[in-house]
């Protein structure tokens, strides 16, 4: 090994593994993310299911899905849930509408609100 090389394995392990963390933490804020998305797709789509029961007004779906949000997530992603009757395709359909914060790991991520949706079919 020549007399100018010396320690430039540190520097080079110093360089390799502060990319390799960066990697590792935008890997597990997309991770955060989509479990995030997903649990509140099911609870919103589970709300729409109460909600869609004949015997049923659109507020218990609603109120469902901030409970299990709750329950799953935290009540700071249960805070804006509404629910509606829409219509599709000449069908009626019960929607849930979430308005969550994005996940941020550490102090530095994307920042923001993902707005997701659950459906059911309208029973008479």
């Amino acid at each position: 090994m020549a007399h100018g090389e010396r320690g430039s394995a540190v520097a080079e392990f110093v360089m390799v593994s502060a990319l390799v963390l960066a990697l590792f933490l935008g890997v597990v804020q997309l991770a955060l993310a989509m479990h995030v998305r997903a649990l509140t797709i099911d609870a919103a789509a589970e709300g729409a299911r109460l909600a869609a029961r004949a015997d049923r007004e659109l507020e218990p779906g609603a109120t469902r899905t901030a409970e299990l949000l709750t329950a799953s997530l935290g009540s700071k992603y249960a805070q804006d849930v509404s629910a509606r009757t829409i219509e599709q395709d000449g069908l009626e359909l019960v929607e849930v509408t979430v308005r969550v914060p994005l996940p941020v790991v550490g102090l530095l991520g994307p920042s923001g609100v993902m707005t997701l949706q659950g459906h059911a079919l309208e029973e008479r």
